[in-house]
């Protein structure tokens, strides 16, 4: 049975597996991207500028800094890539499986839209540097014919973009062994500056820079590390190449930058450093080779997100994060999304025709860092729930994730606070909307175990707590079910004596043989409950007699966190349950819970669900009003949530004789006043109980004190005495109005 099993599973891995061939390695497909786009337009054009501001230490330590965040972040991939089976759309699949399709989609969609814009900002570097080469080109013909290839080789295949990258890497190569063979020729000839001075760009009118505005200059270089994550769904083993291909590239990239930047202190004064872009053009030992490189970086830049855009953009459809995402869903026959590939083309080629996109740069690079902090907070949170399901191969210490978290917020925040707030903004946005979208879950996520663990550590820290928190009290209710047909008739109430923060435990009692109606007819209101924004569990117990499965219910729930605090039960015409509903009223009070009997008006039911009164007793001679006020509490609190959710009026009535007509009002007008009650209304009748039932204000709900021995079928005459629903209600002790 078990071998059957395993090969069940297998066949559907592989069938999942089959449409979508896997065949790139860990050089092709990871490492070989990553090194290209970290390898970028900075290091040929800016790296000297910052060089020359900072000086070699501190370019150094910008180089450091921003290498730090990104092998950090890197790490963390690495670590939860190895602990889930990694679909297609990188980054985007790596936090849908941990937080959600919300969460993911909502970073992935400024993720594919920084792809995509990245992609311009290649191809317009590209073309600065073809019109050094060439300054009497149109520039326009130079971007669309360089896109126009881009666009055939994305379409064609991902295999043919890759052939392409290899040429690129040995065009690189020879560009840095060009700067390489410059140092048997006699070109470093100046000491280092070992502290910058900062002066800025010293062109025009331009002021000096600060140590955080280079180094806002620079990280830019350092992204690109998700160009081979965003192949994850076509590599042979992403567990393998993502880990060590990324990793790898970045360490070389490093070190590339380092001895770069050594290079650049000796060959130039920082004067020249910071006026000249071209410097390591002018110094390598084949200009033309430099030049090459510099082309050949923006070229692999942009041909690495032209690849890797469409494949996020075809994950997303996969999910339908937005409406008509299986047409971008769709693979052709070699395994290309080409429909993703169209409309991705499609954007880059209207942002072509801006002519300029520096003015949303930064919000590129926001994009990005917010996915960066997105992943190092899923290893974060991963690390922390201590989860028997996180089991990574490539485990990492805590601090990786937590400093890769901060460094990326810190980040966004020191190269442009503006943009970073708009994208958190933007990111948020994202995530309401899918929120409202109520999205299907194709795969199960952590969040549920986030939440546990949340609830964990609170009932840790309220264990240590007092018990009896009176201005912490909420309602939460117990409710015994033999038909669901007499809770289908309380649904309102219940609800409205709950919500929003209130509880509802739904008992269903019934004999084996309808087990299973009540259960579903209990899943069905529960879910309607739920539908209203409250909070509700249920669960049923077998047995044909109501009283013991109850109170055995009651004592089981005792020791739970979430505890039920109120017994609700709703008192109907039939006699024959009143022995057993008065003996639970004498038990109750064993549990320390509060008593709710419900007396439905079958005429009126609730009414307008406009006015309530509550009846308190009478407190001649002495009125005074104390902590202490007797078995009502309970029932204003339940008539202060009706009013609230019904947005009702509210009456508090009490009767006596004439003579304490003034002592009365008084007394309800403090009380209100030191209940908060201030809308509440005070009454006083005159006469007897009996009489002043029928006299006073009419209201949809009546609440009144449970006596201490009550006879039912004395409390259902009320029910004609008002003209109104009732509800008795007997305190537990533990609330208080005036609290």
């Amino acid at each position: 049975m078990a071998e059957s099993s395993a090969g069940s599973l297998q066949e559907q891995v592989e069938e999942q597996e089959s449409t979508v061939q896997q065949k790139y390695g860990t050089f092709g497909g990871v490492f070989v991207p990553t090194l290209l786009t970290i390898l970028g337009v900075i290091l040929f054009v800016r790296h000297g500028w910052v060089i020359g501001n900072a000086g070699l230490l501190g370019g150094l330590g910008i180089v450091t800094i921003s290498f730090v965040i990104v092998t950090f972040t890197a790490l963390s991939m690495s670590c939860i890539t190895t602990n889930i089976r990694i679909r297609a759309g990188g980054a985007y699949s790596i936090i849908s499986q941990s937080l959600g399709l919300e969460v993911g989609g909502s970073v992935g969609i400024p993720l594919y839209l920084a792809q995509t814009f990245a992609i311009t900002m290649y191809i317009f570097g590209f073309r600065e540097g073809w019109l050094y080469i060439f300054p009497d080109h149109p520039a326009l013909a130079v971007d669309v014919i360089v896109f126009t290839i881009l666009f055939i080789v994305a379409f064609l295949s991902a295999r043919l973009a890759f052939r392409i990258q290899y040429i690129i890497l040995a065009v690189i190569i020879a560009a840095l062994l060009s700067i390489v063979a410059s140092v048997f020729f006699g070109v470093m000839q100046y000491e280092p500056q070992w502290v910058g001075e900062f002066p800025g760009s010293q062109v025009g009118d331009s002021t000096g820079v600060s140590f955080w505005v280079v180094f806002a200059v620079f990280f830019p270089a350092a992204t690109g590390i998700m160009a081979g994550a965003n192949m994850s769904g076509e590599l042979k083993n992403p567990k393998k190449s993502i880990p060590l291909g990324t990793i790898s590239a970045i360490l070389i990239c490093y070190v590339v930058y380092v001895l770069s930047g050594y290079w650049l202190s000796t060959v130039a004064t920082p004067e020249e450093l910071v006026t000249n872009y071209n410097v390591m053009i002018d110094y390598a030992f084949s200009p033309p080779a430099v030049l090459a490189g510099l082309l050949g970086a923006t070229f692999s830049s942009a041909l690495a997100s032209i690849v890797g855009a469409p494949r996020i953009l075809q994950a997303l459809g996969d999910h339908r994060i937005f409406p008509g995402g299986e047409l971008f869903s769709k693979l052709a026959g070699n395994g290309e999304p080409r429909n993703a590939i169209l409309l991705t083309g499609g954007i880059v080629l209207a942002t072509l025709m801006v002519r300029d996109l520096n003015t949303i740069a930064p919000l590129i690079t926001m994009f990005f860092l917010i996915t960066y902090m997105m992943i190092n907070l899923v290893v974060l949170i991963e690390q922390r729930m201590d989860m028997v399901s996180f089991r990574p191969t490539f485990p990492v210490p805590r601090f990786v994730p937590l400093i890769g978290t901060l460094g990326c917020l810190f980040t966004m925040f020191i190269i442009n606070a503006t943009f970073g707030l708009i994208a958190i903004a933007f990111v948020i946005s994202a995530y309401l909307y899918l929120t409202n979208r109520h999205l299907k879950v194709p795969y199960g996520d952590m969040r549920s175990g986030l939440f546990v663990s949340l609830a964990e550590w609170a009932a840790k820290r309220v264990s240590l707590l007092p018990e009896e928190n009176e201005r912490a009290w909420k309602a939460n209710l117990l409710v015994p079910v033999q038909s669901s047909r007499e809770l289908r008739g309380s649904f309102s109430l219940i609800r409205n004596l709950v919500y929003p923060k209130g509880s509802i435990k739904l008992i269903g009692i019934a004999e084996k043989s309808d087990t299973d109606k009540i259960r579903d007819d209990l899943y069905t209101l529960a879910s309607s409950f739920s539908r209203e924004n409250v909070y509700t569990r249920w669960s049923v117990i077998d047995s044909s007699h109501y009283k013991e499965a109850m109170l055995n219910s009651l004592q089981t729930l005792q020791g739970t966190f979430f505890k039920p605090n109120i017994l609700f039960l709703r008192v109907t015409n039939d006699r024959s349950k009143d022995d057993v509903i008065q003996s639970v009223i004498e038990e109750i009070s064993n549990y320390d819970m509060g008593l709710q009997l419900y007396f439905e008006d079958p005429l009126a039911q609730l009414g307008r669900q406009a006015s309530i009164n509550v009846w308190i007793r009478e407190q001649s001679p002495e009125w005074n009003l104390d902590m202490e006020l007797g078995n009502i509490d309970l029932a204003l609190l339940s008539a202060f949530k009706l009013k609230k959710n019904w947005n009702a009026e509210m009456r508090v009535i009490t009767v006596v004789e004439e003579a304490e007509v003034e002592n009365a009002y008084v007394y309800l007008e403090n009380l209100l006043d030191v209940a908060r009650l201030k809308d509440a209304i005070p009454h006083v009748e005159l006469g007897t109980f009996e009489e002043a039932l029928q006299t006073a204000p009419q209201a949809d709900v009546d609440f009144f004190g449970l006596p201490p021995k009550p006879v039912i079928d004395e409390l259902r005459t009320y029910v004609e005495l008002t003209r109104s629903a009732c509800v008795f209600v007997a305190d537990s002790g533990n609330e208080s109005i005036l609290a």
